[in-house]
């Protein structure tokens, strides 16, 4: 098993239908905040106490359970059985509600949960304290270098064959969303590249109050992605899919950190490529079979998402930021999202 970085989408939930495997066969992540029972409300925690678990602005309920939850994908799980009386849900599958429900097959101790309900990503979390790590057979699994990543330049293009925003365009920009209101300090924001900026700037424009000119300028960076003249202030990084670390630029800037797949569509956008036909196509000419995809609805990040980081950004104690994250958080379905 290889360790990537936890997926941002990885708590939240999406749609109302079943979703695919949160992992890659064959990859886990750790997860390093507390998960699952205990549950305290917000109105039982003090301010000290909740900063301390680095959340500053007020959420529904926290976790004082064991951080460490190892996920992997429900295939990769072996000598496990499901606990009859644990297996509750939604409408679908399973959510995980009753707590842990999968134990090991030969000693029935509670070890792992699966979830598989609709509208979560199909998963099993394994408990921290049920879990041993061994080194595998062969080379020791090592990071995938920057350089090599650009030359894949391996993406997720944001919209699925139905026609829906990919879930995971969604929750990326939900998080960058929140990262960005943070850098602009209340600034206007303005994009270098209209791909960009039909991904991020719309919410922007709503969330921001108004302000008067210059805007500052945002722009992506990255490997092999040549850097923009004149530099601009805030710079969309990947982060890398395997260590979760960003990208980092030179000089003096802010930075948000993307997820590695949707960063490098946005810096490396490309059209299909022509398909050969009998005769040829003339040079320059692009197969018009089968058309380019087109989204059913706008493009909105993930408001849970968005909540989720902005909650957990200390700038978010700024009164001006702390007004959008109550707008937002009152009324999660209202423009943008």
């Amino acid at each position: 098993m290889s360790q990537i970085a936890l997926p941002v989408q990885a708590h939240h939930t999406y749609g109302h239908a079943l979703l695919p495997a949160l992992m890659e066969s064959g990859t886990y992540a750790i997860d390093p905040e507390p998960s699952g029972p205990p549950w305290r409300p917000w109105n039982e925690i003090s301010a000290e106490e909740a900063e301390a678990r680095g959340v500053f602005a007020p959420v529904h309920a926290l976790s004082f359970g064991s951080p460490g939850a190892i996920v992997v994908a429900p295939g990769d799980a072996r000598g496990t059985v499901l606990i009859p009386e644990r297996c509750g849900g939604y409408c679908m599958g399973l959510d995980g509600r009753d707590g842990p429900n999968l134990a090991c097959e030969q000693c029935g101790q509670a070890v792992a949960t699966r979830i598989d309900d609709c509208s979560y990503w199909q998963a099993v979390w394994l408990a921290r304290q049920a879990v041993v790590r061994l080194p595998g057979d062969g080379l020791a699994h090592r990071p995938v270098d920057w350089e090599t990543l650009a030359q894949e330049r391996r993406s997720t293009p944001p919209i699925e064959q139905s026609g829906a925003w990919n879930p995971r365009w969604e929750a990326t920009a939900g998080a960058a969303v929140a990262h960005l209101l943070a850098a602009s300090a209340g600034s206007p924001v303005a994009f270098l590249d209209d791909l960009t900026a039909n991904t991020f700037g719309r919410a922007l424009d709503a969330l921001l109050p108004p302000g008067p000119p210059p805007a500052k300028k945002a722009a992506l960076a990255g490997p092999d992605l040549p850097a923009a003249d004149p530099a601009p202030e805030i710079t969309l990084v990947p982060r890398h899919p395997q260590t979760g670390q960003a990208w980092q630029p030179a000089g003096n800037t802010k930075t948000v950190a993307v997820d590695a797949d949707v960063w490098m569509y946005l810096a490396f956008p490309h059209e299909r490529l022509p398909v050969p036909v009998t005769g040829g196509l003339p040079d320059g000419v692009l197969r018009d079979d089968p058309l380019p995809l087109h989204p059913r609805e706008p493009f909105r990040p993930d408001s849970g998402v968005f909540l989720h980081t902005l909650a957990r950004l200390p700038a978010v104690r700024q009164p001006w930021l702390r007004r959008i994250y109550d707008q937002v958080k009152d009324h999660p379905y209202a423009r943008p999202f």
